[in-house]
C-alpha cells in the first residue's frame, strides 16, 4: 500500500472525511498536508505520511479487541444486546445514577437487562481475567421534552445588550429582560430567545462576542441585577462593555464570599482560574508550567478576582433560577443559546486540556455567504476523549442552560454529527469534516431536555448533512426555517415551514427584517 493510500485509509478509520461537498455544491479532495495533521490530533502516531501503514494497523488490531465501546445508548431505556468476553470468571455490574446496583443476563455471550433502566447515565463495568472495562449507558428517551402546548404560537429574541434602559446602565440586565419577557407575554407572545448569556472577556482587550464565551458553564456577569447598586444614566449610541463590567464589578466590590455550601468544585475552580489570570495574563498557554497544566497555589490567585467571581456566579444562578420561575408562572418561556464552541483562552480548555484537539481549530468550509470559508478560532472536542468521560462535559453543557430556559437552543447541531477542523496555519478552505457520535450526543440532548422540561431546538442552517434533517423530527428536536433563506433565490412565496420548524425571519448572522427588506445586504 503506497502512502497516500494509506494516510486515506488511516483518515477513514479514525472519522476523518477524505472527500465532502462544500456550501458551494463543489466536491472536495481533502489533501494530505490536512489529513496528516488532524489524524495526529485525533492521536495517531504519524508525523509524516510513511507513518500512516503502521498507525493503521495499530488501529485496525485496536478495532478488532472487541473491546466494550466506553459509551452505550439505552434508547427508551432499553440495552441493547452487548457482546463479552465468554470467560467463566467474567464480573458484570451496572451500577445505575442513583447508586443501585443492577444485575444482567449473560445469554450467548451477550449482556441483556430484563427490563427497561431508568434514565440516566449509568456505568457499566465488565471483569474477566486481568481486564476492567467500563463503559457509560446513557438510558433516554427517544424524543425530547415537548410542553403540552406547543403548538402555533410567536415570540421575539434579541440580545440582552439590546435591552439596556435609563434605569439600568450601559448594558440591559436580567431585570430589563423580564420585563420585555411579560411586554411579549402581554400581546400574546409565549418565547422570547436570547443570544448565549455565558460570561466573555470584558477587560481591555474586550473580546465580547456572546459565541466565543470564556466557557459554558457559567454565567455572564453583565446580566446581573444590580439592585439599588443601578446609576440611571442617559443613553449612548454605542455600547460600552468596559463601561457595563466596570459598573458591575463596582456594585459587588467588597460584598463577601459566598458559604463554602454554596459552591461546588466546579464554580471554585473557576473563580480561581479567572483570579490566576487576573494575576498571571489572560493566555494561560504562556503562563509557568504547574499553573499550565492546571495546578493552582493561592500564589497564582488573585483573591480579589476570585471573590468577584464566586460573588457574580452565585448572584446570575440564583437570579437565573427565580426568574425561569415567575416567567413559568406568567407563560413566558425564556430561549437559551448554547454557543457551539468556547474561547481558546477559556475556563474550559485550560480545565480539560484532555478533551480538546491541540492545533485545530473549527470553521466551516466555503459557502455563499462565505465563500473563502470560515474560522472561528476554537478548538474542536476529540470525540474519543468525549467518549471516555462519558460526553460529561457535553452534558454539563446542557445541564447549565436546561435547567433556567424552558427552550433551547443548540448552534450549529451538525457538529453532533461531524465538524470541520482546520489545522493550524491552513487556510480556511484546507480543512475537513471529523465524524462525532451522534446517537450518543443525541441521548445526551433528550436526556436532559426531560430532566428539565426544557424544549430543544437545533440550528440547522447551513451546509447540513441530510442524516441530520432527518434525525432532529425522530428525536423531536425542532429544527429552524429562516425566511431570509427560503426566499433568497426568488420572488416567489417560498415554500412554508413544517410542522417540525420553528419559523424564524433572520437571526443575529442576517440583517434586520427592515434592512432586509430594503435589500442593504445587496
Amino acid at each position: 500500500m503506497d502512502e497516500l493510500r494509506a494516510l486515506r485509509s488511516l483518515a477513514q478509520a479514525m472519522g476523518v472525511h477524505v472527500r465532502y461537498t462544500d456550501g458551494l455544491g463543489r466536491p472536495v479532495v481533502v489533501a494530505p498536508e490536512t489529513l496528516l495533521p488532524v489524524c495526529a490530533a485525533l492521536g495517531a502516531p504519524v508525523a509524516r505520511p510513511g507513518d500512516a501503514a503502521d498507525a493503521l494497523r495499530a488501529h485496525q488490531e485496536d478495532e478488532k479487541s472487541g473491546r466494550l465501546p466506553p459509551v452505550l445508548v439505552a434508547w427508551d431505556g432499553a440495552l441493547p444486546p452487548i457482546a463479552i468476553s465468554e470467560d467463566a470468571k467474567a464480573h458484570v455490574e451496572l451500577l445505575l445514577e442513583d447508586g443501585e446496583v443492577l444485575s444482567l443476563q449473560s445469554v450467548g455471550g451477550k449482556l441483556r437487562a430484563a427490563e427497561p433502566l431508568p434514565f440516566g447515565y449509568h456505568n457499566l463495568t465488565v471483569e474477566t481475567s486481568g481486564t476492567t472495562e467500563t463503559s457509560t449507558v446513557i438510558a433516554a428517551p427517544e424524543r425530547a421534552f415537548r410542553h403540552a402546548d406547543s403548538g402555533r404560537s410567536w415570540g421575539l429574541g434579541t440580545h440582552l445588550a439590546a435591552l439596556r434602559s435609563a434605569r439600568s446602565r450601559s448594558f440591559g440586565d436580567l431585570r430589563d429582560l423580564e420585563d420585555f419577557c411579560r411586554w411579549v407575554g402581554s400581546h400574546g407572545g409565549n418565547l422570547v430567545t436570547m443570544l448565549p448569556l455565558l460570561p466573555t472577556f470584558n477587560e481591555p482587550p474586550t473580546e465580547p462576542s456572546p459565541y466565543s464565551p470564556v466557557s459554558r458553564l457559567f454565567w455572564s456577569e453583565l446580566a446581573l441585577d444590580l439592585g439599588d447598586a443601578h446609576r440611571a444614566a442617559e443613553l449612548t449610541g454605542l455600547l460600552d462593555v468596559t463601561l457595563a463590567n466596570a459598573e458591575v464589578r463596582a456594585a459587588l466590590d467588597g460584598l463577601p464570599a459566598p458559604e463554602p455550601g454554596l459552591l461546588d468544585d466546579e464554580l471554585v475552580r473557576y473563580a480561581q482560574f479567572r483570579g490566576a489570570q487576573a494575576k498571571l495574563g489572560r493566555t494561560w498557554r504562556e503562563w509557568p508550567e504547574g499553573p499550565r497544566a492546571g495546578r493552582l497555589d493561592p500564589a497564582h490567585v488573585d483573591p480579589d478576582e476570585e471573590r468577584f467571581h464566586l460573588v457574580a456566579q452565585t448572584r446570575a444562578r440564583d437570579q437565573l433560577g427565580d426568574l425561569r420561575q415567575r416567567l413559568d408562572r406568567a407563560g413566558v418561556r425564556l430561549g437559551l443559546d448554547l454557543a457551539v464552541g468556547v474561547h481558546p483562552e477559556g475556563y474550559d480548555p485550560w480545565s480539560r486540556q484532555a478533551l480538546f484537539a491541540d492545533g485545530m481549530s473549527v470553521g466551516a468550509p466555503p459557502d455563499r455567504g462565505f465563500p473563502s470559508g470560515q474560522d472561528w478560532g476554537f478548538a474542536p472536542v476529540h470525540p474519543e476523549a468525549s467518549r471516555t468521560e462519558g460526553h460529561g462535559y457535553f452534558a454539563a453543557g446542557i445541564a447549565h442552560q436546561a435547567a433556567l430556559s424552558g427552550v433551547l437552543r443548540v448552534d450549529h447541531v451538525m457538529a453532533v454529527t461531524r465538524l470541520y477542523w482546520i489545522p493550524h496555519g491552513a487556510g480556511r478552505h484546507e480543512g475537513t469534516y471529523v465524524s462525532y457520535p451522534a446517537q450518543e450526543l443525541f441521548a445526551v440532548m433528550t436526556l436532559e431536555s426531560h430532566r428539565n422540561r426544557c424544549e430543544v431546538v437545533g440550528e440547522n442552517l447551513g451546509t447540513v448533512p441530510p442524516e441530520i434533517d432527518e434525525a432532529l423530527p425522530r428525536h423531536r428536536i425542532w429544527g429552524m426555517y429562516l425566511a431570509e433563506f427560503e426566499a433568497v433565490d426568488s420572488i416567489e412565496i417560498p415554500e412554508p415551514p413544517t410542522g417540525d420548524d420553528v419559523a424564524l425571519i433572520g437571526t443575529h448572522d442576517t440583517p434586520t427584517l427592515a434592512g432586509w427588506l430594503a435589500g442593504v445586504d445587496i
